[in-house]
């Protein structure tokens, strides 16, 4: 429960980035303005936050191999169902762009947390890159909920500060 409301934590510490609608027929999502932190995506919303590794507490950090650095960025990604507000898993892939469109490399890895008493059980995606002081990063990401035949596009940018 304590880990579950952590990673709710820090998922809130990404409340300062922009996202992108699904996109229907497009390929290329459009970002939507700063402060978003969720995407509607049909039957599901996907929730979504990326910050500097260095602002997860250092038991968090060691619990999941995360290394800690103003230098290395984490998304956290996770799916809910709006209909009964449970998370599902989904195929979740990332195409992660600087605004000089260089590729960033991300791999996503699902981590299940055991609910508590009444609480469901939490899924979360997360993924680490490399960041520069002051680098924009896009964040393409596909995601497919368990049970749906068509990915949906969300796209969100951030900022990321190092000094």
């Amino acid at each position: 429960m304590m880990k579950t409301r952590i990673l709710i934590a820090l998922s809130l510490l990404g409340l300062l980035v922009a996202c992108g609608g699904p996109g229907e027929n497009a390929t290329i999502p459009e970002a939507q303005p700063a402060g978003a932190s969720s995407a509607d995506i049909g039957a599901h919303v996907v929730h979504f936050s990326a910050q500097t590794t260095d602002q997860l507490p250092p038991e968090i950090a060691s619990l999941y191999n995360i290394v800690r650095s103003k230098n290395r960025a984490m998304l956290n990604v996770s799916v809910i169902r709006e209909a009964d507000g449970i998370a599902v898993t989904a195929e979740v892939s990332v195409i992660t762009k600087n605004l000089a469109g260089q590729l960033k490399n991300i791999t996503m890895r699902r981590i299940d947390e055991p609910g508590v008493q009444d609480e469901p059980d939490s899924i979360y995606y997360i993924g680490e890159t490399a960041v520069a002081n002051r680098e924009m990063l896009s964040f393409d990401m596909s995601i497919k909920p368990e049970g749906i035949d068509k990915a949906a596009e969300v796209r969100f940018r951030r900022q990321f500060f190092s000094d």
